[in-house]
């Protein structure tokens, strides 16, 4: 049966973080020096154990208080957290757990209420809404408007959201949107055939990230269908509690990728994070439930599927000390660390220095660089003193968000390094070659 493509509006499940998964914590404290706020606050309750701690009292009947929940707002949910942890804790879906049952809860007021539909039901689902919102953040930055506020000193007198326009991405016409529903052929033989979700912001402010994704992927003897059907991987949604909204996104694109593919393709870790798990967002459900497992068995970060097939070494030279920052939810929800390095080693004429410090946080998170901005920024101000020391010139990740935070930190806290996805390098590697040697 077809997913209708207006997202029902259904009322969250009262329901918390399973006793099982909390009971997994045994109070070691491995983790503590693994989560980004308590080493930036030093406080128990601002740290993966001491926000378990709190969810359990609230398991055992203790009110919800503005303490708790300020508690769980500070977390970036990196699940750094779970890569220090001896015992398994599944932290993310605790804090995802912890997020949908305040939001069952909560009773917010009208503005709140807009503001979350707007954003998660209308903007973030919709092609025509984030059209629409790319075209007035293009007509902003090319008119000149965006430059002469940051010279002037202007931002300042908007508070809070002159800080948050430091983070603001770049439009990039044309849209990705316009390859939506195309295949395009592999350069050469074809390898394999795969499915490329462009994500949902992406397709407006990363339109040359995809752009390069699919061109780096025919290189490598792809066929790339971008599906028609697809839509926002729920990501978002998730980390702010709204898991019935995730559930409907998470069907239509478990159909959109229904045919034979030999992976499904995505660059932003984030999103590749929350499309692995499908099949735990989507447990119990009669009619998804399988199909979701399967959709599961075959997504693959860009990254983690190039480095594991014979990647085509006809790169022309990018000659550029480089550093890499592991996205969170590439490094601690996936695993994945070695890939990207083994791309960019691959790579000519570059050469790699390790950061210290490289899976901490960057302070991005999703939303929460504009949710919790003053926090960010501090987190990201000592990220950046780790990648100053480096010398490199380039700073590369693996996530459209962590791109956003790094650009404004190399802006603000650095000297000012160009910032690229791993798969924006390759790319420049083969057209540096294309352009002496041709396609060979």
């Amino acid at each position: 049966m077809a997913v209708s493509s207006s997202l029902p509006v259904i009322r969250e499940r009262r329901t918390g973080p399973e006793q099982a998964d909390l009971d997994k914590c045994v109070h070691c404290g491995l983790c503590l020096n693994a989560c980004p706020t308590y080493r930036e606050l030093g406080l128990e309750m601002d740290s993966p154990r001491g926000r378990i701690y709190q969810m359990n009292q609230v398991a055992n009947g203790d009110a919800i208080t503005p303490e708790y929940i300020r508690h769980l707002d500070l977390c970036l949910a990196c699940r750094g957290c779970e890569s220090a942890c001896p015992s398994g804790v599944p932290y993310g879906r605790l804090i995802e757990a912890a997020r949908a049952e305040l939001k069952a809860r909560e009773k917010p007021g009208w503005r709140a209420r807009q503001t979350q539909r707007i954003i998660f039901d209308q903007l973030l689902p919709s092609r025509t809404g984030l059209q629409l919102a790319g075209a007035a953040l293009y007509a902003y930055q090319a008119s000149g408007l965006q430059r002469l506020l940051r010279a002037s000193g202007l931002l300042t007198v908007f508070g809070k959201l002159g800080d948050l326009e430091a983070l603001a991405p770049n439009a990039e016409v044309p849209f990705f949107y316009s390859r939506i529903g195309k295949t395009f052929l592999a350069m050469g033989e074809r390898r394999y055939r795969v499915a490329f979700l462009a994500g949902c912001i992406a397709n407006i402010a990363f339109a040359r990230l995809n752009d390069a994704t699919v061109h780096v992927l025919r290189r490598n003897g792809c066929e790339v269908v971008i599906p028609g059907a697809q839509t926002c991987c729920g990501a978002l949604h998730l980390h702010t509690g709204l898991r019935e909204k995730a559930k409907g996104l998470a069907r239509r694109n478990v159909e959109a990728c229904a045919g034979e593919f030999d992976a499904v393709i995505t660059n932003a870790a984030g999103c590749g994070s929350t499309l692995k798990e499908y099949d735990e967002l989507l447990e119990g459900d009669r009619e998804y439930s399988e199909q979701a497992l399967r959709f599961k068995a075959k997504v693959k970060d860009v990254t983690e599927f190039l480095a594991g097939i014979e990647l085509n070494r006809s790169m022309g030279p990018v000659e550029v000390v480089a550093t890499y920052q592991d996205s969170c939810h590439l490094a601690h929800g996936q695993k994945i660390r070695t890939a990207p390095r083994k791309l960019l080693k691959a790579i000519p004429g570059l050469i790699f220095r390790e950061m210290p410090l490289a899976d901490v946080c960057c302070g991005s998170a999703g939303i929460y660089n504009i949710l919790q901005n003053e926090m960010a920024m501090q987190i990201l101000q000592h990220k950046m003193a780790n990648i100053n020391g480096t010398k490199a010139a380039l700073i590369v990740t693996a996530n459209p968000g962590c791109i956003l935070q790094l650009a404004a930190g190399a802006r603000l806290f650095g000297t000012g390094q160009r910032v690229a996805h791993v798969v924006q390098v390759l790319d420049e590697a083969y057209r540096n070659y294309e352009t002496n040697f041709g396609r060979a």
